[in-house]
């Protein structure tokens, strides 16, 4: 990266070194990778989810290939928030990045107990992830209604001690009134997109591909589809947007933050290329030299 181009941005109050994150669920805690990426060069990690108690997750298989992406049925598997902060933040502190941990739950008070969890333990942000299902509302998500997702997010504003992002899922109707609904209930800022909603099956055995039936779409396939969510939802809210979906390359986040986003997460081609994060910003670094622009954040709602 080229010393004489700046590529700080800030949310929330909080500086980072450069725009680049790691999608949650697809970077781990940062463990499975340090021996191929150099931590201390991204904005940050975005961590696997974390509930209050274990999860198993789903029977497997969970994950099939697609045409330009991927299904994804893990479940959200993790050893609960116990285990997380005594293991794996505790790895992530040893390195110059910033922690955005990534919050999954059943129900707002499952929300809360990780959230009253991680106060004070070093984690520079919480990801709520609003695409978990709600077991009081007939495992519909958390993201799909904007009433629960003003009323979520306000619950663990008053409780939480680091600033919010709610995480967006695409499968609504209109993602521009839960962005709404987030802001009003008081998000420091969101993130987009989550993974859309897929199936596959596999015609010669006449079987589900995933064991869940249905999974998480994510890869190059859906990346238009969050380039027109984060345009949309920077032009209904005030608040920063942290941009993902389908990023392999620097042009890949320039176009997501030109549509709006404060800051771009690296996701599935992490999983095939495990330092393209990394690549993904020093090919931003390249076009900024190509197009003479010195500091980073002037792609913010470039597009004209």
């Amino acid at each position: 990266m080229n010393k004489k181009i700046d590529t700080k941005i800030n949310i929330a109050g909080i500086e980072f070194k450069n725009p680049i994150m790691t999608a949650s669920g697809t970077f781990g805690s940062g463990m499975e990778y340090a021996d191929f990426v150099d931590l201390n060069e991204l904005g940050a990690v975005i961590t696997k989810g974390v509930s209050a108690i274990p999860w198993e997750g789903n029977p497997t298989p969970r994950v099939a290939e697609t045409p330009s992406g991927m299904l994804n049925a893990i479940g959200l598997q993790n050893p609960g928030v116990e285990v997380f902060i005594n293991r794996d933040l505790e790895f992530l502190k040893q390195f110059d990045v910033r922690i955005i941990v990534n919050v999954c739950g059943k129900t707002i008070e499952d929300y809360l107990k990780v959230v009253r969890a991680l106060a004070g333990t070093g984690a520079d942000m919480l990801e709520i992830n609003i695409s978990c299902p709600n077991v009081k509302a007939g495992a519909l998500s958390f993201g799909q209604e904007p009433k629960v997702v003003e009323e979520i997010t306000k619950k663990i504003k008053k409780e939480a001690k680091q600033p919010v992002i709610m995480k967006l899922t695409p499968n609504v109707t209109d993602i521009r009134e839960i962005a709404k609904a987030a802001e009003a209930g008081g998000a420091d800022a969101i993130s987009l997109i989550n993974t859309i909603t897929g199936m596959k099956i596999d015609i010669w055995k006449r079987k589900f591909a995933l064991a869940n039936k249905t999974g998480g779409l994510s890869g190059p396939a859906i990346h238009p589809v969050a380039v027109r969510m984060v345009y949309d939802c920077a032009r209904t809210v005030k608040i920063p947007i942290i941009g993902m979906g389908g990023v392999e390359s620097g042009e890949d986040a320039i176009e997501l933050m030109l549509a709006g986003a404060t800051a771009v997460a690296v996701g599935t081609s992490n999983f095939y290329r495990p330092d393209n994060a990394i690549r993904v910003l020093d090919e931003m670094a390249e076009v900024m030299e190509k197009q003479e622009v010195s500091d980073i954040k002037e792609f913010i709602n470039g597009v004209s």
